[in-house]
């Protein structure tokens, strides 16, 4: 059984994602599953807690004394809105550090009124716009705290990256992962989804104090993580701190719920063609056939569980749902 997003206009389907997804408890079995649990993908920005995880284990978050809102968009993919830009800036200025450092480069905001406000008053965008300027700030703190070499804080073989590698091998238990590079310039690794539902199985268990810091952070400033009009936000919003979500580049996502029964899951999803219209539906249709949501939080979502699509005159031309097919 796999998660099938179909897009329609009309009356008629138009195009098809297949989602694979898996469920895993507090021990990695799989509770539910869609598709291949060992499917290997790159985690991308789905790794961002646990890159944050060593600014915190090393202590570089509490030398430059980082509050729980820096610590929440070190684990961002943001919208670069003026939230987001000004927080980090605190964190720069916290460590005596400027954009000139970073190597992630600069895209525009995705905000779009953010865009527009920049255009029209002539401003040029910057690597703070750049929805990962949160998780490299925390990098070039860590780099600076342990002494390295602030020009190769990137590198696989820095101490900083080295460091989050050890860090996932005692989340996963796994090593010799392999690693790509990321939008933003930094390592990423190849991960399987059912190592991925571990990693947010533990994020959201209480567990591991460092991760359960960052899990905090995030739940407690969820606009920080993502922004206006964002999956991320919304969902942690509605489920006012019992879960914690992170997309990631191509249709990834990671998922740590506390059920009311006190157990704690990790879910890993991953729109196989990597487009990112399939990956709310998919994740609502999967938490509503677990039934992890109360009535008022499934209320607060629905937005998420159909996508409207709208032609350029703003027209309802279609929709994207998602069903499960054998």
């Amino acid at each position: 059984m796999v998660i099938k997003c179909v897009v329609s206009r009309d009356t008629e389907i138009e195009s098809v994602h297949q989602v694979y997804g898996v469920v895993v408890d507090s021990n990695g079995k799989i509770l539910f599953l869609s598709g291949d649990p060992h499917y290997k993908t790159c985690i991308r920005s789905s790794l961002k807690p646990f890159q944050a995880s060593v600014c915190v284990e090393t202590g570089a978050a509490d030398a430059f004394g980082f509050n729980d809102k820096e610590l929440a968009v070190l684990c961002a993919s943001h919208n670069g809105e003026k939230i987001h830009t000004s927080t980090i800036s605190g964190i720069l200025g916290k460590i005596d550090m400027d954009p000139s450092y970073y190597k992630c480069g600069v895209h525009s905001p995705y905000d779009k009124n953010t865009q527009i406000s920049l255009l029209r008053g002539g401003k040029d965008f910057n690597p703070l716009h750049n929805n990962c300027s949160g998780k490299h700030a925390g990098m070039l703190a860590t780099a600076k705290h342990l002494g390295c070499d602030l020009n190769e804080y990137i590198q696989l073989q820095n101490p900083v990256q080295q460091k989050i590698v050890s860090a996932l091998e005692q989340y996963t238990g796994q090593s010799g992962f392999i690693f790509g590079t990321d939008g933003c310039s930094a390592p990423t690794p190849f991960m399987s989804l059912h190592s991925i539902a571990i990693l947010f199985q533990k994020l959201a268990s209480g567990d591991y104090p460092v991760l359960s810091r960052l899990y905090d952070a995030m739940v407690t400033h969820p606009y920080l993580v993502a922004g206006q009009k964002r999956f991320d936000t919304d969902f942690m919003e509605a489920m006012s701190g019992r879960a914690v979500t992170k997309v990631g580049g191509e249709a990834v996502r990671g998922l740590g719920i506390r059920k009311k029964d006190g157990s704690v899951i990790g879910i890993a999803l991953k729109v196989l063609d990597g487009n990112q219209r399939a990956n709310p539906v998919a994740t609502m249709l999967l938490l509503g056939q677990l039934k992890l949501l109360t009535e008022n939080e499934s209320q607060m979502l629905e937005k998420y569980e159909k996508t409207k699509l709208l032609n350029h005159r703003k027209i309802h031309v279609g929709n994207i749902t998602a069903e499960f097919e054998d």
